[in-house]
């Protein structure tokens, strides 16, 4: 099961505004992708929210964008700032990537963000986000969100 940003946002609104907050504190993020051979291939990137998606857009026939057209899943985490203090927690979402051809989502999304061109974009499914922070400096708190589910909340000392 898999959802849109704007059901996370409606099903978890106290937790998606954390997770956004997040992304947005930075510009530059950490996105996995799977190479043809099944390993892992991290990369810089940087992510949008707007009109209720989690848009990923890159360079014109970048090996992430390779790698996401032959396999949609990925793995992406909140750039987490400078030292060790964290903000609000590290931050992590997991989904699919389904790219968005020429067509008016891709003609909207050109219009209002004027990226360099060409450019691959892609939407995101997500199929799970974690937020992981410090809380009263002993515990390790984890919320833990699934489309279909409510978040669930773990501490640990």
């Amino acid at each position: 099961m898999a959802a849109h940003w704007e059901s996370f946002v409606t099903a978890e609104p106290d937790l998606a505004r954390t997770v956004e907050e997040r992304f947005r504190a930075f510009t530059h993020h950490v996105l996995v992708t799977l190479r043809k051979d099944g390993s892992p291939r991290t990369s810089g990137l940087e992510v949008d929210f707007r009109r209720g998606e989690l848009w990923l857009g890159m360079m014109w026939d970048s090996l992430k964008a390779r790698d996401l057209r032959r396999d949609p899943r990925f793995a992406l985490q909140a750039n987490p700032g400078e030292g060790t203090g964290m903000g609000g927690g590290d931050v992590r979402i997991s989904g699919r990537a389904i790219e968005v051809a020429d067509g008016p989502q891709k003609s909207a999304y050109t219009e209002e963000v004027e990226p360099p061109q060409p450019f691959h974009l892609f939407r995101t499914e997500l199929t799970e986000v974690v937020r992981t922070y410090v809380e009263d400096d002993k515990y390790l708190v984890a919320q833990v969100w699934k489309p279909g589910d409510p978040a669930r909340t773990i501490k640990r000392t």
